[in-house]
């Protein structure tokens, strides 16, 4: 087998049939095989999957075991001799798991790959390529000065050697993972991509970036931005660099420091966000439904309390606009692309998996995104 998916869920059940709808397509003319290991939803995922698609593999675990450890759990039971770590809240093109392996063949990359990642309204994600987070860099970017922290001497579009790589999606051979031990599971959440690329770095590999590869990555959907996660985020970064840097008493100090200064700076700054943040159908003035199925648009329409315009081809959206793209009308490659093109016009956008009985999308970096769930009987 050439690729093995693996995919750690909790709680993101809409996300995860979006996502597994995408690289279902994606791997329809592949050897490859999709793993779920879910960490003790209780939203229903493990029955969607097992409903929705019984090709998939899941591991249903009785607690949550954090993401390093469930990685580890689906990776080894992965057969393809490559394996891809995705996050659930994502959608992938058609194109990317060909690309990715024909490359790491062809070109004889050594280490581990990733992709451009834009968020639900188009925009580009710039922790898709990172530098090491030496101190100097770390703490510039606790404390809210992050220039130095992405990797910006590859444009967003092109292919180069990166240190760091995001954990939404990692390619790389199964060999060279379990050669460097898989994720260290002392990270229950946040920084394990960051020690995993190091690793694979200090090991003799190069990590790479494919920017002419690109998915959306509804970025924090997977996580709700509370005081846990800040706990999580911080003491990650506490664990790096006790492990990778931390060979004086001052360095440590540096580090605490800034660590207890950016957990404050977080919290001020989530606060002011979600008072200044409008979400979901109040911002909304029409959705625009690109679909050729009648009764999926009746049925969209009878869900929401603003105007629907169905149509049948791409169009130009504007401000106060909802594009709802229906996937079984619409490659999931295209829809990518379209809510690229016109990311700066004040639209937003939500998809509708094949088959599916809702339409999601995310606005922002905050909150759970937005559902609309509909019946089409």
């Amino acid at each position: 087998m050439q690729l093995s998916i693996i995919i750690v869920s909790y709680n993101v059940m809409h996300y995860l049939e979006l996502c597994l709808d995408s690289v279902q397509d994606a791997i329809a003319f592949t050897d490859a095989e999709i793993i779920v290991v879910d960490n003790a939803s209780i939203d229903g995922s493990v029955q969607m999957v097992k409903d929705k698609f019984p090709a998939v593999k899941i591991i249903a675990n009785k607690k949550n075991a954090g993401f390093s450890s469930a990685n580890n759990q689906g990776v080894a039971l992965a057969k393809g001799t490559h394996i891809c770590i995705l996050n659930p809240d994502t959608v992938v093109p058609s194109s990317v798991f060909e690309t990715l392996l024909k490359i790491t063949t062809q070109e004889q990359y050594t280490g581990a790959q990733g992709v451009r990642l834009v968020n639900g309204r188009g925009a580009y994600l710039p922790e898709s390529k990172r530098n090491v987070p030496t101190l100097r860099v770390a703490l510039s970017k606790m404390m809210g000065y992050g220039s130095s922290y992405y990797a910006t001497h590859i444009a967003s579009d092109a292919r180069g050697e990166v240190a760091i790589l995001v954990g939404a999606f990692m390619f790389m051979s199964r060999n060279l993972y379990e050669e460097v031990g898989g994720f260290d599971e002392r990270y229950f959440m946040f920084g394990e991509d960051i020690d995993l690329s190091y690793t694979i770095t200090k090991a003799g590999y190069s990590n790479h970036y494919i920017g002419d590869e690109t998915m959306l990555h509804f970025k924090g959907e997977s996580t709700v931005r509370d005081e846990h996660y800040r706990k999580c985020f911080y003491g990650a970064m506490q664990l790096f660099y006790e492990k990778h840097f931390n060979d004086n008493v001052f360095k440590g100090f540096l580090v605490n420091t800034g660590v207890n200064l950016a957990k404050f700076k977080a919290a001020f700054y989530k606060r002011y966000l979600q008072s200044h943040l409008v979400d979901g159908e109040s911002s909304v003035k029409e959705y625009v439904l690109l679909t050729d199925n009648t009764f999926l648009s009746d049925a969209f329409a009878k869900a929401v309390t603003k105007p629907v315009t169905v149509i049948d081809d791409m169009c130009v959206p504007k401000e106060g606009q909802e594009l709802v793209f229906d996937a079984a009308y619409v490659a999931y490659s295209d829809i990518i692309k379209e809510i690229i093109t016109y990311r700066g016009s004040g639209a937003t956008y939500k998809i509708i998996p094949k088959n599916g009985t809702f339409a999601i999308g995310s606005n922002s970096s905050l909150g759970k995104g937005d559902v609309i769930e509909f019946n089409r009987d």
